[in-house]
């Protein structure tokens, strides 16, 4: 059974899910994230969530203020969404974005970002392209929306 939890500051899930993103796949990324969590530099609303199952972390993601483009007046970004290889293909990703998405409903939000370098991926989950931007690295991306 799949459970996402919000991973609160200083508890036993955070520490866990810092292990799960030293020791992912995700190679471009994954000390930018760990550093994150390690110096826990989330505010206000911001936070990451945890997939587990069978007691083990499977999949991450995060809902931020901001990410790595220069865009302060877009927000909330569903971020950091990463499903370990073994548990893909099982819609973990998209049950992690729900999860994100209904956080940012309670707090009050009508629409989430997600950027990304995939066309196909997120339009299932119903995002749509709103144009390219141009992270902080000069790379370009696709920006995409969902109205919650």
């Amino acid at each position: 059974m799949l459970t996402i939890s919000k991973v609160y500051k200083d508890t036993p899930l955070a520490q866990e899910l810092l292990q799960f993103v030293e020791e992912c796949s995700w190679h471009e990324v994954k000390e930018h994230i760990a550093d994150m969590l390690r110096s826990w530099e989330f505010t206000d609303w911001e936070c990451m969530f945890a997939a587990v199952q069978d007691g083990k972390i499977v999949g991450m993601a995060s809902i931020m203020k901001t990410d790595y483009y220069p865009l302060p007046d877009i927000y909330p970004w569903i971020s950091c969404i990463f499903v370990t290889e073994s548990a893909r293909g099982h819609r973990i990703s998209g049950q992690l974005i729900d999860f994100a998405n209904g956080y940012a409903r309670e707090l009050g939000f009508t629409r989430s970002y997600i950027p990304t370098e995939y066309t196909g991926l997120y339009e299932k989950y119903g995002y749509e392209y709103i144009h390219d931007i141009i992270n902080y690295g000069g790379e370009t991306d696709r920006l995409y929306a969902k109205e919650l």
